[in-house]
């Protein structure tokens, strides 16, 4: 692999990848050319939010995903340029989006790799239209079936806390690519002038209590007495605890990424018409986790870890409490029904 440009100090994601690569001289290289795939398609995508107001690809496309969800056109863009991107370079063994009912393996005649990517091309699309942060979502697994034919459903269902690598790209005020192989949690903000992602918040640590909580109060008469305790907790109604600012955008990437940085709990608990969550456990809640535990925090459905949960469908769905450390644990207690 020729080694990426250099521009002085600043440090590239291509540049960054490989000078991790090379502290591990048993890695092959695979992984990292799957996170450039991936760097790629962000860059397409990203050059179509920001002409979103120009283009015709704004509004909906008429139909619903798998999820019963109204789909977007830049839905259905995202969705496709991270497929093409992934599914003919011979580094994945199948892939599976949100937005597809079934898993998607490489066409025939094309190479088989031996990773598995889930991913949610566009969370927050129902933001697009109105100007506000959207993302992309995605987690890196090893295939655990044996052979060397394309990947299956079995190799799609596995716990979070087998993922090799996750991350998330969030299209906002500038664009940055975020993600962890494990090794602690990485951003990457995206220069356009040079077309490069570069190296700006090495070793994302979260604050183990945050200023702030991320839930949607909407649905407040639709939860339990137990979540409506932790929210009344989280707003400093009761006086044994500490108030903390209301943010929450609806986008979950946006959402999750501020508390990342600053410190704080997003909560989607299970509702009256939503019992067993609204947030997918494969695409959004795992590789989210994932990041959270890299940087100190912590995910839980309400009881759990949620990097433990051993899925059973493509598209099951999970309560997400995920920041933190120490506001998850205060999450998890609540709901169990005890004190602080």
């Amino acid at each position: 692999m020729v080694r990426p440009a250099r521009y002085g100090n600043i440090v590239t994601i291509e540049r960054y990848i490989l000078e991790q690569e090379h502290l591990h001289p048993e890695a092959t290289g695979e992984l990292s050319n799957l996170l450039y795939d991936i760097a790629l398609a962000a860059k397409v995508i990203n050059s179509h939010v920001r002409l979103a107001g120009l283009a015709d690809i704004l509004g909906a496309k008429g139909t619903v995903n798998v999820q019963g969800e109204i789909v977007q056109k830049l839905d259905v863009f995202a969705n496709e340029t991270i497929k093409d991107s992934l599914l003919h370079a011979g580094r994945v063994a199948v892939v599976a989006s949100e937005e597809d009912p079934e898993p998607v393996a490489p066409p025939e005649d094309y190479p088989i790799g031996k990773y598995v990517v889930l991913f949610d091309p566009l969370d927050g699309s129902s933001n697009i239209d109105v100007n506000m942060s959207i993302g992309t979502i995605f987690a890196i697994h090893r295939r655990v079936t044996e052979g060397r034919g394309p990947g299956i459903l079995q190799d799609c269902l596995q716990q979070g806390s087998a993922q090799v690598a996750a991350g998330y790209i969030l299209y906002g005020s500038s664009t940055m690519l975020v993600y962890s192989t494990g090794h602690g949690v990485h951003g990457f903000t995206y220069d356009a002038t040079i077309g490069e992602f570069l190296l700006s918040h090495p070793d994302i640590r979260t604050p183990p209590v945050g200023a702030c909580y991320s839930v949607n109060e909407g649905n407040f008469h639709r939860w339990s007495p137990e979540v409506r305790t932790l929210v009344r907790r989280l707003k400093g109604l009761d006086p044994a605890y500490q108030a903390k600012t209301a943010r929450y955008t609806g986008s979950l990437v946006a959402d999750f990424h501020r508390n990342l940085l600053v410190g704080g709990i997003f909560c989607y608990p299970p509702d009256d018409k939503s019992p067993q969550g609204k947030l997918r456990l494969l695409y959004e809640c795992a590789p989210l986790a994932f990041l959270a535990e890299q940087a100190g925090g912590r995910a839980s459905d309400g009881a759990r870890p949620i990097l433990g949960i051993v899925p059973t469908a493509l598209h099951q769905r999970s309560p997400l409490f995920v920041g933190s450390r120490d506001d998850v644990a205060l999450a998890e207690r609540t709901l169990a029904g005890g004190p602080a």
